[in-house]
């Protein structure tokens, strides 16, 4: 699931990524063009239902493309992005419109 609010302004979007506990996972990270694709820049936390969840900050009018590595090594899409893109690795990145 991915929540979207904007500031008043619009200069910035603060966008809430939210990996469902069904993922069964220990570790989540979210990472993207926006982080470098880093495995360390945007660890994920874990909620009480077993979910995880990180919030970033992105800027508005452009496209990102991201995914999830879970438990350090099992990369996944978020079932609810805005659409996928094919990457140089032979499968898909989710992507988030902002």
């Amino acid at each position: 699931m991915i929540e979207k609010a904007y500031t008043k302004t619009g200069r910035s979007c603060r966008v809430t990524f939210v990996l469902p506990a069904d993922a069964g996972a220990v570790s989540a990270s979210l990472v993207g063009d926006f982080n470098g694709w880093n495995l360390t820049a945007q660890p994920m936390k874990r909620r009480k239902d077993g979910s995880f969840t990180t919030t970033i900050s992105l800027k508005p009018g452009r496209e990102y493309r991201f995914r999830y590595v879970l438990d350090g090594h099992r990369w996944e899409n978020d079932e609810a992005a805005d659409g996928y893109v094919p990457n140089e690795h032979g499968s898909d990145d989710s992507v988030v419109r902002v």
